[in-house]
């Protein structure tokens, strides 16, 4: 039982893995770098890095960075807004990609 338990997880890790490398990101940066561009060299160095991650498909580095960005004290509404709307458009990312993996997890196991 222990083996199917392990087996079952490296073959989730491997669909997500290569569900995130077998498309482009879906998430649209465009409103959360362009409501950033008049920020400070470290904020727009922060977004950046962000933006990078999404599109790297690297969806919990990316959550991490939008969270901690979040976080700043001088960020105006519409800031915060694309903040918002790129988290929601991340989080419904990994939720499809987790759903698609383990669709095709459950195709792969013998009945």
């Amino acid at each position: 039982m222990k083996q199917l338990a392990w087996l079952f997880s490296g073959l989730m890790i491997v669909s997500v893995s290569l569900a995130g490398c077998s498309k482009k990101s879906s998430v649209d940066t465009a409103q959360l770098q362009s409501s950033f561009k008049s920020a400070d060299s470290a904020t727009q160095s922060d977004v950046d890095k962000a933006v990078a991650s999404i599109r790297d498909a690297n969806y919990s580095q990316a959550l991490s960075q939008l969270q901690t960005l979040a976080k700043k004290a001088k960020l105006t509404p519409e800031q915060q807004q694309a903040i918002k709307d790129v988290i929601a458009q991340v989080q419904q990312q990994v939720t499809e990609m987790a759903n698609k993996s383990a669709g095709d997890l459950q195709k792969s196991l013998p009945k």
